[in-house]
Order: structure tokens, then C-alpha cells, then sequence
């Protein structure tokens, strides 16, 4: 399957399913682990995941009763206040540490530890300043001894992607943010991960820069099919990007939503940024505000 059909089918079953979500009060939210009803295949399975820290005061419960599953082709973004554990969730789908409880399955099979089935773009992108950006993309594929014609080929093509193919023989340094972060998509996804996890990458980056980096990971998404796991402090972005958005609670992190969206289709198929002054889109606004905050 093309990731463009991929694209069109999720896309016909989340109008379905945002149709049927009642745009509800913060007061009147009773979360009882619901998800929404998707029909695809389960790509990674979370259940009953805690996580708690060591501390000089005793044990630190970070993330409390996660279950839930991501399937093949969806875009989710992660919400929540600043230390509710969504980082350290997505270091967990990443195999950077161990859950003290619960499992996480890829299909099928318990994650234990970091593969490249798995690729993460963080908010500061770790790229090795002496390589040029060609060579950083494809490092990858050469660690792995992917044979040189293959993987030159590849990189070629997700420079392309990412809007940097004039910019191949630079080196790291002389880009700037936004390109960097550029850099770091394409060197995750020439790996051809599962899913892409990604770390608040566009937090750092000015308004207009964010705004072309939303779009190009949207496109990116329509284009390829892949699954993304998205954590973001900033509910517009969540709602221009996502096709469900989980809601964690206060320290320690308890899934308190968890909610099916197509403002991101709506961009992709009318090309248009008025979405967010509807109501329907300020209505959801209001409703995650509310969640976040509560």
C-alpha cells in the first residue's frame, strides 16, 4: 500500500470518527481508557505502564496506568503541563529506559532497548557538526552497511523531502535552526523506522519557521504513511497536526483524553490555514486548554 493510500484511507475513517465526538466540558470529561475506535493494524501496544525515579526523598512516580495502542499510519500528538512525563513516555517507545512496570510491545515483540525500527528527532538535534549534511543523513545507512549506491540514492531523495537538496554539502554549522531540524528528519527516516518519535522538535524555532516545519512534517506524513508520535506543550500545533490527540494529567502522567481530530486532513485537502478560526477548531482548542490546565 502507498503511503498516499494510506493517507486517503485513515483520512475517510477520521472524518468518520470526528464526527461522532461530542465536543464536551472539561466538567463533564470522565475518561475510562477509551481510544478511538480505529480500524487498522496495531502497530505498538502500551499496558499498565509506570515508570517512577529514584530520588534522595524516596520513589518519584512519573507515569501511572499508560495503556493504550498506536496503530500503522496515525499521527498522534501528546499533551500535557510541563512534567507530566511526556518525554519520558516517548523515551520508553524510543528503549532509552525500561517502564518499572507494564509492557510495550512492536508488534508483538517487547521493546527492550534502541533499533533503528524506531527513529527520534529531539528538540535539539544531535548532528555531528563535522559531517556535511549529505553525510549526517546517511549515517545511518552506512553504520548499518547498507551498500554506498543504495543509500546515496536515498538521500538524495529525502533531502528532497525536507527542502535541502541545494543545501547537501554543507556543514552543520552553517544552517539554522529550522534546517537543522531539517537535517535530523530526514537522518531518521532514511532508516525506514516503524514510527517516527518526535521530541517537541519545533519548540525552539520562530513562528514563521514552526509554521513551514508543521507543514512540511504534515506533507511528509500524507506523502510516506508513517506512523508519528508527536509530543508537543502547544495545543494549535496538536490540532493542525494530529489525527488523535492524548492528554496526560498533572504529575504523576495519567492519560485523562484521548481523542480522534481531522483539522490536519481539512489543511492537506483545502490547503488552507483559516481552519483554526472556525468554531468547531476553537471549540477543541478550548476543551484541551481546559484539560491541560485542569
Amino acid at each position: 500500500m502507498t503511503g498516499a493510500t494510506m493517507f486517503s484511507k485513515i483520512a475517510n475513517l477520521y472524518k468518520k470518527l470526528a464526527k461522532k465526538d461530542e465536543l464536551i466540558t472539561v466538567e463533564n470529561v470522565n475518561y475510562r481508557g477509551e481510544e478511538p475506535v480505529v480500524e487498522g493494524e496495531e502497530l505498538i501496544s502500551i499496558h499498565g505502564v509506570n515508570l517512577s525515579y529514584s530520588s534522595k526523598n524516596g520513589s518519584i512516580k512519573a507515569l501511572e496506568n499508560i495503556s493504550f495502542n498506536i496503530y500503522r499510519g496515525e499521527f498522534i500528538c501528546v499533551l500535557g503541563p510541563s512534567g507530566c512525563g511526556k518525554s519520558t513516555l516517548l523515551k520508553i517507545l524510543a528503549g532509552f529506559i525500561r517502564p518499572t512496570a507494564g509492557t510495550v510491545k512492536l508488534s508483538g515483540t517487547e521493546i527492550t532497548g534502541i533499533d533503528w525500527h524506531r527513529g527520534v528527532v529531539f528538540q535539539h538535534p544531535p548532528l555531528y557538526s563535522w559531517f556535511s549534511v549529505r553525510d549526517n543523513v546517511a549515517f545511518g545507512p552506512w553504520m548499518r552497511k547498507i551498500p554506498k549506491s543504495i543509500y546515496r540514492q536515498q538521500t538524495d531523495e529525502f533531502l528532497r523531502k525536507v527542502h535541502l537538496a541545494e543545501f547537501a554539502d554543507k556543514k552543520i554549522y552553517e544552517l539554522s535552526g529550522g534546517m537543522k531540524q531539517r537535517v535530523s528528519i530526514a537522518r531518521a527516516l532514511i532508516n525506514d523506522p516503524e514510527i517516527l518519535l518526535m521530541d517537541e522538535p519545533f519548540s525552539a524555532l520562530d513562528a514563521l519557521t514552526r509554521e513551514d516545519m508543521q507543514n512540511m512534517t504534515r506533507d511528509i506524513w500524507q506523502d510516506t504513511g508513517k506512523t508519528i508520535f508527536f509530543i508537543t506543550h502547544d495545543v494549535e500545533e496538536a490540532l493542525l497536526l494530529a489525527s488523535r490527540i492524548i492528554v496526560l494529567s498533572h504529575h504523576p502522567g495519567r492519560i485523562i483524553d484521548d481523542i480522534s481530530v481531522d483539522f490536519s486532513l481539512q489543511m492537506t485537502e483545502k490547503n488552507g490555514g483559516d481552519i483554526k478560526f472556525t468554531p468547531e477548531f476553537y471549540k477543541y482548542r478550548e476543551k484541551l486548554l481546559r484539560l491541560v490546565n485542569s
